[in-house]
């Protein structure tokens, strides 16, 4: 038995993936196995969890920073898993990736421009963007045979409009499972480069890849025309509440800017629980996160056989990384509300696709990050709902009533 098979005791409705109140505002119902929320439910490494209990029985938390220790953990663990040479001193951390991607829209950009994001993404991305005072412009993910590819065509007419100032790029990319390929990162480059538009790239997901795959950061390619949030231990360890974001860019006056905003507000000194957390995770969570993907890749392999045998008409986007699934549902005749209420009703926590995209209506994604006995039986549970509900709807009966509406979270961790 893999230690990912059994999931920690819950110790409570505080964490949002399980909170009734989150629950039942998504889903009409919180009796549901919940697989929206982008976090884990599996214990953080040992090395995490030792690190955090020696801090606690020190019995004392005075002024402590260690900065130059987290950027060194950093740089070494991307040199050895990506073979990416970043220098520490080029790193700057504040409390979280949308943080910082908040923070270089306002560098980067001047109220009333644009900024691109390709769409279905991250709803956060949005709302980073708009509540900016900045204008959302959108480039569609061209959908072909269930994988997704960038509209190159569409990019290079958008981000050629003298108001689009920046652009977001999520890779691996949050909802779809892409691991952009360096060849096309290399073409969007050079697009952006063309146009003078500075590229925000989020590689939050970057350790979680699959067999077969290679994550490529932008900062392999151009990093003094554009930026990168390295990231933060949150998605790789599973540390959602207790780590920081870590922006990078060769482009030294960026850097200096950036840093002299972060510094004014306060926002680069993190704590000492988050700190070497962060340090241990880097310099002993590597076998840790081994297991994790290999787990991850059977539970993907198990999905993909469930649908085909069991529910094929829905369709699997090829899942190259992240810890989510993107589901097809269109050949169902299920979308929107119905789709909704199919969800809530089967127990099946997915996020329903509308938060990634108003057109995604057919579309579901689900977070596998957690034991495959809880995602075998929500699979078989919702398989049960959708060949009712097909039945239902090719008999002309009346659509399942939502309990309730499935909007976005304000909340940015979705």
């Amino acid at each position: 038995m893999s230690p990912f098979d059994i999931a920690p005791a819950k110790t409570g409705d505080t964490f949002v993936r399980h909170d009734p109140n989150f629950l039942n505002m998504v889903f009409g119902t919180d009796q549901v196995t919940p697989l929206w929320v982008a976090d884990m439910d599996f214990a953080v490494a040992n090395p995490i969890q030792e690190e955090l209990l020696r801090l606690a029985n020190r019995g004392q938390f005075a002024y402590e920073f260690n900065s130059k220790g987290v950027f060194a953990a950093i740089s070494t663990w991307f040199k050895r898993r990506h073979n990416l040479s970043l220098d520490p001193e080029k790193l700057v951390q504040v409390p979280g990736v949308l943080t910082a991607i908040a923070m270089l829209i306002r560098e980067l950009t001047e109220p009333g421009n644009g900024v691109l994001m390709q769409v279905p993404a991250y709803h956060q991305f949005g709302k980073v963007i708009s509540t900016a005072g900045r204008n959302i412009v959108k480039s569609p993910l061209r959908n072909v045979e269930s994988s997704y590819e960038m509209d190159f065509d569409d990019l290079d007419v958008k981000l050629s409009a003298p108001d689009v100032e920046a652009m977001i790029l999520c890779n691996p990319h949050n909802p779809v499972g892409r691991v952009w390929r360096k060849d096309e990162l290399e073409k969007l480059v050079e697009i952006a480069n063309r146009h003078s538009v500075t590229i925000i790239s989020d590689e939050i997901h970057s350790d979680i890849i699959y067999t077969g795959h290679r994550f490529t950061s932008l900062m392999a390619l151009d990093p003094k025309n554009h930026v990168s949030v390295i990231g933060s231990p949150a998605k790789t360890f599973g540390m959602h509440s207790i780590s920081n974001g870590y922006v990078y860019t060769a482009n030294q006056e960026l850097l200096d800017r950036f840093k002299k905003t972060a510094e004014s507000m306060y926002l680069t000194h993190g704590n000492a629980f988050t700190t070497f957390a962060t340090i241990a995770a880097y310099e002993k969570g590597e076998a840790w996160v081994d297991e994790l993907i290999t787990y991850l890749e059977g539970t993907v392999a198990w999905i993909f056989r469930f649908l085909q045998e069991e529910l094929p008409a829905i369709k699997m986007s090829p899942v190259e990384g992240t810890y989510q699934v993107w589901l097809d549902c269109t050949a169902t005749g299920l979308a929107g509300d119905d789709l909704k209420a199919t969800l809530g009703e089967s127990g099946f926590g997915a996020t329903p696709g509308t938060w990634f995209d108003q057109d995604a209506t057919t579309f579901i994604r689900v977070n596998i990050a957690a034991p495959r006995a809880d995602i075998e039986k929500a699979f078989r549970k919702f398989k049960t709902a959708m060949d009712q509900a097909m039945e239902a709807r090719a008999q002309g009966a009346a659509p399942v009533a939502q309990k309730a509406c499935a909007v976005a979270s304000t909340n940015s961790c979705c």
